[in-house]
């Protein structure tokens, strides 16, 4: 049988559709396993990210950070067609228009989560100006000014930084140069983590550890003997670097900076064809209960 594919609004409130869904299986899981309900993070890619911005739009008590990699801002399209346009770079509703769209999305009054947004600068599939808006989006609820705190180079590619008066790192920004539709990897040195393929693109920067860094939640890489063999888990070898990567900071051991450094990048991978993009995306959308 064939439909036609239309938005279901609910999926994008608090308390309703599929963002209730996730929030309650977040919520069993914390139960579950006792987790430290100050360190629950969300990260997506995509119409993932986009999923990204509506939970910690909905739920921002709930996590203590998000990253939102090549998605859409919250409350930025209404219907499918829109979505479409916004991943194109047209339509976008104004800024105060996003962030009142923020405010509004539930009663919380702060503490935010901290966010971390990725996109590549050659990403034909969802325009890169989406980035900045997600960035604008969230300035509002920090407090923050328009001018980013700093900028810097991290390992070859663009970070921009927006700090609080204390000195905090709320929001920063990656733009990843001539990175397509994707994860950014990072599969050589001492932070290597994953395996190059669709969406999973290896542009020399690990965006998995760099933001578990900005999270606090993963401490500096240390050299290791290469002779030591990563960890195992269910009888399969760790991405080499991940023990290294992910060990977790003990109590009271504040957050390192980021390193500020160039290095050679390695040619982007060829991206899929704009219809194979638009697939699984969609397909996405409808996993998730956006459409159907």
């Amino acid at each position: 049988m064939r439909t036609k594919s239309k938005w279901s609004p609910g999926p994008g409130k608090r308390n309703g559709g599929e963002a209730l869904s996730i929030r309650q299986m977040i919520e069993a899981v914390a139960v579950e396993h006792g987790l430290d309900r100050k360190r629950i993070f969300i990260t997506g890619l995509s119409a993932g990210g986009a999923m990204t911005s509506v939970m910690l739009a909905c739920y921002p008590e709930v996590f203590a950070g998000g990253a939102i990699i090549a998605g859409l801002p919250y409350g930025s399209a209404k219907t499918v067609p829109e979505a479409f346009d916004r991943m194109r770079g047209h339509g976008m509703p104004s800024e105060r228009q996003l962030q009142k769209a923020l405010r509004d999305a539930s009663p919380h009054q702060g503490p935010w989560p901290s966010i971390s947004v990725w996109h590549g600068s050659a990403d034909q599939t969802v325009a890169s100006s989406n980035a900045d808006a997600i960035v604008a989006q969230w300035r509002a609820v920090h407090g923050l000014d328009a001018r980013s705190t700093r900028s810097e180079m991290v390992d070859g590619h663009s970070r921009r930084v927006w700090r609080n008066a204390q000195g905090q790192e709320l929001i920063e920004e990656y733009r990843i140069a001539g990175m397509g539709h994707g994860t950014p990897l990072g599969t050589a040195g001492d932070a290597a983590l994953g395996v190059g393929g669709p969406f999973m693109l290896d542009v020399g920067i690990s965006s998995t550890w760099h933001i578990a860094r900005f999270w606090g939640i993963a401490k500096p890489c240390v050299k290791r003997d290469a002779k030591i063999k990563p960890a195992k888990a269910n009888n399969e070898a760790l991405a080499p670097g991940f023990a290294r990567a992910f060990s977790m900071p003990k109590a009271g051991v504040p957050n390192v900076p980021h390193s500020a450094k160039r290095a050679n990048i390695p040619p982007s991978q060829k991206p899929s064809s704009a219809a194979g993009i638009r697939k699984v995306i969609e397909d996405a959308l409808r996993s998730a209960g956006l459409m159907h």
